[in-house]
């Protein structure tokens, strides 16, 4: 007999933790597996509601009484860079892109040691192994690309994880060189996925969260063309000054509502 997963996804609330962006605040998050036949759908559709991939699952912040996360993404038809930008594609012209299959290779993972161990020794990835690494870079569903940047003379620089989705890029993860923080190496690989995304007739570049009052998500209000899903539609960033990041117990809906609220696939037009 063959069993099949439901066809509709079935959500869940992960236990409250200390939030990783705003100092004495606590987060949870609403998720559900990214899994079949319908998972490419599933990622498209819930990621034009604010979710994000982390491997096999699918999440959106869904704190008890906070909503400052927001998910950000950049128009690129309304994008143009700034000075400061022009002068970081300046700054890194000699690295060469490399785009591959989502491999995970021991020069990525001892990149990505050097940046967790410089940028972020306190964080949620710094006990990842190898093997860890390995699932992070290598367990997608759908269909995902490892792009490289290297130096012709100083080798592996930078690193990210995209997702490619049917309007769209999606950031998953990055990392770069920490010696190298000064050639603004995270603000390069978001222009040049801007210029993937254009070549590719893309409209948008998914960035992730933005969170006002958080300095680690700050440089993601620097684009221009930005845009921010608040209550349930996408519209461009106003002055981020203008939006709050403060507390409320009635800031997010029960999470029934929420689920409710979601807009899914027709899963079995992806199904045999």
């Amino acid at each position: 007999m063959r069993h099949t997963l439901p066809l509709t996804p079935q959500f869940y609330v992960t236990a409250p933790q200390p939030c990783p962006y705003l100092e004495g605040r606590m987060e949870r998050k609403l998720f559900t597996s990214l899994s079949g036949d319908g998972a490419t759908a599933l990622n498209d559709s819930l990621s034009k509601q604010g979710f994000r991939r982390s491997q096999n699952v699918l999440y959106r912040p869904s704190c008890a009484d906070c909503a400052a996360c927001l998910s950000a993404r950049i128009d690129v038809a309304a994008f143009a860079p700034s000075k400061s930008q022009r002068r970081t594609l300046n700054r890194n012209r000699a690295l060469q892109r490399q785009a591959t299959s989502p491999w995970a290779t021991e020069e990525q993972y001892d990149l990505f040691r050097d940046y967790l161990d410089e940028r972020h020794a306190d964080g949620g990835m710094a006990d990842m192994d190898v093997f860890e690494f390995a699932a992070m870079i290598e367990e997608t569903p759908i269909r995902s690309r490892v792009i490289e940047y290297v130096h012709p003379e100083r080798g592996l620089t930078a690193v990210a994880l995209t997702d490619v989705l049917d309007d769209g890029l999606s950031m998953v993860y990055s990392f770069y060189d920490p010696d190298r923080a000064h050639d603004s190496l995270g603000t390069y690989m978001i222009l040049d996925h801007i210029e993937i995304a254009r070549e590719a007739g893309l409209p948008y570049v998914y960035l992730g969260y933005w969170v006002p009052g958080s300095p680690k998500m700050g440089y993601k209000a620097n684009f221009k063309g930005v845009e921010l899903y608040v209550g349930g539609t996408w519209a461009p960033m106003r002055d981020p000054s203008e939006y709050d990041s403060e507390r409320h117990p009635l800031k997010t809906d029960p999470i029934a509502e929420q689920v409710a609220n979601i807009s899914l696939p027709d899963l079995r037009t992806t199904r045999r």
